[in-house]
């Protein structure tokens, strides 16, 4: 079993045990989790770029929260759907792989209609 597999069964528990299930729907969730992206984006916000990359121990702490939020979140939208997260991951990174080559967009940042 991997963490994945471990952390969506804890999850699951975790809702089971509270009969919270009925109110945790896809839409639901799924609003939540934009909630939760908002938090963690506001802790980035008005940031430098190295700031952004290198947060005093306080501020990523609180990155570090919010991001299992986010996590959290998408591993009960996943088990609500039974998508295998891992799987979709996978294949979208092979997609990505195919879509952005090396050759055309290696050292070039633009926008991803302008490949």
């Amino acid at each position: 079993m991997d963490s994945l597999e471990q952390l969506t069964r804890t999850m699951r528990d975790f809702v089971e045990a509270r009969d919270w299930q009925p109110f945790q729907s896809p839409k639901n969730l799924t609003m939540a989790l934009t909630g939760e992206v908002g938090e963690l984006s506001e802790l980035f916000q008005w940031l430098t770029q190295e700031e952004s990359r290198n947060p005093g121990a306080e501020r990523r702490q609180r990155i570090a929260e919010e991001m299992s939020d986010v996590l959290l979140y998408l591993v009960r939208i996943a088990d609500e759907l039974d998508i295998d997260l891992i799987a979709a991951a996978t294949k979208k990174c092979e997609a990505n792989a195919r879509k952005y080559d090396l050759e055309t967009v290696k050292g070039v940042l633009r926008r991803r209609d302008e490949y």
